[in-house]
């Protein structure tokens, strides 16, 4: 999934940030939060983004994303997701976006066992026993760490209990076709913490997630 150039705008401050995302005041350290963006039928493939995600832009929207990618600590990646966004952010400089700077120097942890090297400024491959691995990094986080795309990585951590968050920002179209975010047998429990409708029918969703 690719941050694209309709993102413009400044970063949220604390207490903007407090709007956003319900309860974040009380925010604990080491937590793993799942953000994701798709249509009203789950599709989150990059490949069709001018489809179902561009058409939906606002300034409201590129606020949502960059506020959740400025408060997180560190990202987790699978390897499809790692590939896409690596060549792209890394070639700017000039904190393009408002993001590019936080993209390219935070700390990236990439999973995937057939990765031989991760390029990308700050990156760690985790090439196994991945879910053990990124368990003990949540322990000892001192803040967020934030999944994006990715939906193989996302189903194993949520099977296992590790997730804390889900954020899903669901854009007004059904759009039939394209790879889904929601795999066959990802499962977990959710509680609904937060709701916002954003600009053109996007609505922003946050959940608490947990074991069934």
């Amino acid at each position: 999934m690719i941050l694209f150039p309709t993102l413009s705008g400044s970063f949220y401050s604390g207490p903007a940030l407090r709007g956003i995302f319900p309860g974040k005041e009380d925010f604990q350290m080491g937590r793993i939060v799942i953000s994701e963006w798709m249509s009203l039928d789950g599709v989150f493939d990059a490949s069709l983004m001018d489809q179902w995600f561009n058409p939906f832009h606002s300034e409201r929207r590129g606020e949502w994303i960059r506020a959740g990618i400025d408060a997180c600590e560190s990202m987790l990646y699978g390897r499809t997701t790692y590939q896409m966004l690596a060549p792209y952010w890394s070639a700017l400089k000039d904190n393009e976006m408002g993001v590019a700077a936080k993209l390219n120097g935070v700390r990236k942890y990439v999973v995937s066992a057939t990765l031989e090297k991760a390029d990308w400024e700050n990156s760690v491959l985790i090439k196994a026993d991945a879910v053990r691995e990124i368990a003990r990094l949540k322990a000892a986080a001192a803040g967020d760490m934030l999944l994006t795309g990715s939906a193989t990585l996302a189903k194993a951590l949520l099977e296992d209990g590790l997730v804390d968050e889900l954020r899903v920002l669901i854009q007004p179209i059904i759009l039939g076709k394209g790879r889904r975010f929601f795999l066959d047998g990802m499962r977990s429990g959710l509680e609904l913490a937060g709701t916002e409708t954003l600009p053109l029918g996007v609505t922003a969703l946050t959940y608490k997630a947990g074991k069934v």
